[in-house]
């Protein structure tokens, strides 16, 4: 240990001297810095691939080929590309909208009647459909059933049919999103339905009336669930359809990789710009509702 003299003429270990203690408004707030860079730690990881493929979409090929984050030259013709060589691309994004808003329509309604009946309507056997329900998050169904909706679908002759693609979407979907609008309506207490059933509500109005406007935050959240899963969902959409015309945007991207040959890597960030765009800004508009009902569900269990 080192010594040495201070003001007074005495002499202390160097240790004492150099050391201070930390600032008061660091001790104060330490969980919070730790809980915010690990938070800031998390959301660079997110972000910066997603940042990258943004600027390798802009880059000119020569920029492409160096490291560097920030293009040169930006190149804005790699969107006009990818919709030249791709003839369909129109008509694929457009199959991934009908398909997804179809099938976040149709199960969040399924769900919404489920989840009222389970909670509200007590039928005999409602346990039992919510064991099914949890029992059936634990099999990997789609591709354990892939071959059994394969054949269910050409026995319904929805094969190649981007149609036929809802329906099994949808199927495989519902069991959470059920699960999730019971927690949901679990929420509301049963004074409140009593009430409006006492007051001469039906059933379908006291549903309209007073239990979805106090589950519309359950409702964001399998929205978001729902349109994530159907927006990229591949293996079904290649089992169940051949024509490319007929395919969604997931499909058709896995083919643009497949042929790197010709697509330069910008070309490709294009593409990949253009199939995750949709959801983020789903998820952009709805965050707020999506954690708070997420919440409800958390403070619930």
């Amino acid at each position: 240990m080192t010594f040495e003299a201070v003001h007074d003429g005495s002499v202390v270990p160097r240790q004492a001297v150099t050391s201070r203690p930390a600032p008061s408004w660091f001790r104060e707030n330490r969980g919070a810095i730790v809980r915010h860079g690990i938070i800031i730690f998390f959301m660079v990881i997110i972000l910066l691939p997603l940042a990258w493929v943004l600027m390798m979409s802009v880059k000119s090929l020569p920029d492409s080929m160096r490291g560097d984050f920030w293009p040169q030259h930006f190149d804005f013709t790699h969107y006009s590309y990818v919709f030249e060589r791709i003839v369909t691309l129109p008509i694929n994004l457009w199959n991934s909208i009908y398909v997804t808003a179809s099938t976040v329509l149709i199960t969040t309604a399924c769900a919404v009647l489920a989840g009222y009946s389970l909670v509200h309507l007590r039928p005999h056997g409602a346990g039992v459909v919510v064991a099914v329900l949890l029992m059936s998050l634990y099999f990997p169904v789609r591709v354990v059933s892939l071959i059994s909706i394969y054949e269910t679908q050409h026995w319904l002759g929805l094969i190649n049919n981007t149609s036929g693609l809802i329906l099994p979407y949808v199927t495989l979907q519902l069991a959470i999103s059920v699960l999730i609008m019971r927690s949901m309506f679990q929420l509301v207490p049963h004074e409140m339905i009593e009430a409006a059933r006492i007051d001469g509500a039906g059933h379908w109005r006291t549903l309209w009336m007073v239990g979805l406007p106090m589950v519309r935050n359950g409702l964001v959240v399998i929205f978001i669930v729902n349109f994530v899963t159907a927006w990229g969902e591949y293996l079904l959409c290649l089992t169940l359809v051949d024509d490319e015309a007929k395919r969604t945007m997931p499909v058709v991207l896995a083919a643009a990789q497949g042929g790197q040959g010709y697509w330069a890597w910008p070309n490709l960030a294009a593409v990949y710009v253009i199939v995750v765009t949709p959801g983020i800004l789903a998820f952009t508009f709805a965050q707020k509702l999506f954690f708070k009902g997420l919440a409800e569900g958390v403070v619930k269990g």
